[in-house]
């Protein structure tokens, strides 16, 4: 995916996804009982996953999410909408609290060791986040003269800086939000995560960030189940192929991710399960 559709973050704060009430109505364990199902996503990532002040949810994971549901058989009003931390993923999917996660959730070996995985639906790289006026970091080697980061525990864009730049001060938080306000009260130099995530923070605060360098990785995002399920990844990966044959794709993506300056990318092809 080329980097520079990422740069062109605009002025405009990310439009919300079409509001609905999320609705707990009942539910129960196994992700879910009888008519209602309980997905996880994030809720503090502007054009992802957000819940908005009025309970809202909003963002292109939860276009996604409601999607499946759908096609699952769940219309959006016996969606019950977990908050899913990067950390506590993998615990709630083995633990049955979820029927499954769409919240930035990288595809990764040591992962598929614990959970199944449809997708990947979006691919983005890992990036840097750093406040507008900042002019000595330009990208993820300028990081090892002591500059303090910021990402979040249990992450993927965690590990590759711990692994491949061991010079650099990493903090990590339990939010993006948290790396953001700290980014924004100078606790710390820069944020990293995916690019797609650093546009959503950069476009809700419009002139005071900017994304540096270029893209030191490749994520496919996937939607995580319980290991070995094989019958719902499947439904979950034909519903994410009739999500982008039927131009519902683009239109989530353009809605969500388009006012953040984001050139909508060609849909990944997702994997058989």
């Amino acid at each position: 995916m080329p980097s520079t559709s990422w740069r062109r973050l605009g002025a405009v704060v990310l439009a919300a996804a079409m509001p609905f009430a999320a609705t707990a109505c009942g539910g129960g364990s196994g992700g879910g009982g009888g008519d209602t199902i309980v997905i996880g996503t994030k809720f503090d990532q502007p054009g992802l996953g957000l819940k908005n002040p009025d309970g809202t949810m909003s963002g292109f994971d939860v276009d996604v999410a409601k999607y499946v549901a759908k096609e699952l058989g769940y219309p959006e009003d016996k969606i019950e909408w977990k908050e899913s931390p990067s950390g506590q993923r993998e615990t709630l999917i083995q633990n049955g609290q979820v029927k499954y996660i769409v919240a930035t959730y990288s595809i990764t070996d040591s992962r598929k060791e614990k959970v199944s995985f449809a997708g990947p639906y979006l691919v983005t790289g890992q990036s840097l986040l750093v406040k507008a006026d900042n002019t000595d970091i330009t990208g993820a080697e300028s990081l090892q003269n002591n500059k303090k980061l910021c990402s979040v525990s249990g992450s993927t864009p965690a590990q590759r800086i711990k692994d491949k730049y061991p010079g650099v001060q990493l903090q990590q938080y339990d939010t993006y939000s948290a790396c953001v306000e700290a980014l924004k009260n100078g606790a710390i130099d820069a944020v990293t995560t995916d690019e797609v995530i650093l546009a959503g923070y950069a476009a809700q605060s419009p002139g005071a960030f900017k994304i540096v360098g270029e893209p030191f990785s490749e994520e496919n995002y996937g939607i995580g189940l319980k290991k070995d399920d094989t019958e719902l990844c499947t439904k979950i990966t034909d519903a994410l192929k009739k999500m982008e044959s039927d131009g519902s794709w683009k239109a989530a993506f353009e809605k969500n991710l388009g006012p953040a300056g984001i050139a909508t990318p060609a849909p990944p092809t997702p994997a058989a399960c």
